[in-house]
């Protein structure tokens, strides 16, 4: 059996070897091509700035289940000469500490990783070593991408080291293709040198699989109870006028009544074929029981939703918007957030309004949940608005997690003044008022959170009912004309409207 010294003399081999190869081929040994400017643009006063400056790592949003994707592109890294390891370790851990108590993935693109610019073996075994559990526990899965002959040497020197468990987690993928099955691809951060890569494996490879990026076929058409994948608008004209779609206001409801206490909400993924099946419930129509569920669940869905519209609910304009926020002085943040919230459609708008005020819920509850308004924004954010053309790189997250918490901290102020359609005379559907169904809004709302006002925007949701569909379906009342102003001298003094809304 080789000792390790010999392993390790074998694996540096190896990549020599593998260098020759790759210089054969190419003809010179170049420099790794960076990152397109649109996708990272580091901060220089950022306190690793030296190193973030290479996009060695990047955080590419959300899987298709709700787990951020982290990368780290061995091309990337510039000769050892250039680069401190110890800062690159601190700036690993750096990253992940944002990261670790939800549930994560990493992506290591292997190739250009040579002799002249890999840490040293031992920078690997400290790399392991300090990786404690709270690093290694919500890791899902670890993607090696183009896996070769030294990395399977390299596992064999940590063998010993790896945990059983911890080594299950290990998923090697051979094309870029073969990521699609099991995340968001189009959100990953790929070097333009690993695409390259990938194009010469594929090709070298007769009956290897389809071009990474080659056009898929065409989708088929949605069906009519589609709700995942499929736009606002789609399901508002296939649910008779739906304000709220189906799955946002069940999975919402659930939650506001049983899961604002839970710890680490929206923090958790799920099982994936768990996820899977009930999303096809949902798409086909069927009833979907979340109580047979963990209260997980229904807030992997509910991400699942936003995370899987073709068009974000904040809209793709919004985008440069969002990210100029920082050029915004503090102060005035909340006004030029409440400016863009302004900005948008009606109906993204209302959902949107919906949305927030539930996750304002949820932050007034952190005490229990552990889920204030940063902590939303750092799993929500990337859920609710993207870039049309590009992934979101590390620095563009910041600016989208403060505009998010913002939104959440900030409720009241930032959707306060605006109303859904029918409120702005004060009169709603049918000639009533509307104004008794927002007594969590305003001044008189005070902490009282966002019941009723979750309640109002679900009261809109179906305009085609008669009143007693509504009152069966939301368990109302709906006042006569005569007994309104009683109602509104209510709602002013602050007095109990116990028995009018939920």
């Amino acid at each position: 059996m080789a000792s390790t010294s010999d392993l390790e003399q074998l694996a540096d081999l190896e990549l020599q070897k593998e260098d020759e190869d790759e210089e054969d081929q190419s003809g010179i040994q170049g420099c790794p091509s960076p990152l397109p400017s649109s996708t990272f643009s580091p901060d220089p006063s950022h306190p690793y700035y030296d190193v973030a400056r290479h996009s060695i790592i990047q955080v590419s949003g959300d899987d298709n289940y709700g787990r951020k994707l982290i990368t780290f592109s061995s091309c990337c890294l510039p000769p050892s000469h250039q680069l401190n390891h110890q800062r690159l370790l601190e700036y690993l851990k750096f990253t992940l500490d944002q990261y670790v108590e939800m549930d994560y993935i990493l992506v290591y693109f292997h190739y250009g990783l040579r002799s002249t610019n890999k840490p040293s073996l031992k920078w690997l075994r400290d790399a392991y070593s300090e990786f404690d559990r709270k690093y290694k526990k919500n890791l899902k899965t670890l993607y090696v991408v183009h896996p070769t002959n030294f990395i399977r040497i390299v596992w064999n020197i940590f063998k010993p080291l790896i945990s059983h468990k911890f080594g299950k987690k290990l998923t090697y993928v051979n094309y870029l293709a073969e990521l699609r099955d099991h995340l968001n691809y189009e959100q990953l951060v790929i070097p333009p040198d690993v695409l390259r890569h990938d194009e010469k494996l594929r090709a070298a490879q007769k009956d290897g699989p389809p071009s990474s990026v080659e056009t898929l076929p065409p989708p088929r058409p949605p069906l009519p109870t589609q709700q995942f994948g499929v736009s606002l608008q789609y399901i508002r004209e296939k649910n008779r006028g739906a304000v709220i779609p189906p799955v946002v206001q069940q999975t919402v409801s659930y939650l506001k009544d049983k899961g604002l206490r839970t710890e680490g909400i929206f923090r958790r993924s799920a099982r994936v074929q768990l996820v899977k099946d009930i999303q096809k419930l949902y798409n086909q129509g069927k009833h979907v029981d979340l109580d047979q569920y963990d209260m997980h669940v229904p807030a992997v869905i509910l991400k699942a939703f936003f995370r899987e519209l073709p068009e974000p609910l904040l809209t793709f304009r919004v985008y440069n918007q969002v990210q100029d926020l920082l050029n915004v002085e503090t102060s005035l943040r909340v006004t030029r957030c409440k400016q863009i919230i302004e900005s948008l459609p009606e109906h993204n708008f209302i959902v949107a309004k919906y949305l927030l005020c539930f996750l304002h819920m949820v932050s007034q509850e952190s005490i229990v949940n552990k889920m204030g308004p940063s902590n939303l924004a750092c799993v929500f954010g990337v859920n609710l608005v993207w870039p049309r053309h590009a992934s979101i790189s590390l620095t563009a997250l910041t600016p989208i997690n403060i505009f998010t918490e913002i939104l959440i901290e900030h409720f009241h102020t930032v959707f306060g003044s605006r109303c859904p359609p029918g409120q702005e005379s004060g009169r709603g559907a049918r000639g009533r008022s509307t104004g008794g169904f927002d007594p969590g809004l305003g001044e008189q709302g005070g902490g009282g959170g966002c019941h009723g006002d979750l309640d109002e925007l679900v009261a809109l949701d179906q305009p085609d009912e008669s009143f007693e569909a509504v009152e069966r379906r939301l368990g109302v009342s709906l006042l006569p004309e005569e007994t309104l102003s009683q109602l509104d001298a209510l709602l002013q003094t602050g007095n109990s409207t116990r028995g009018f809304h939920r």
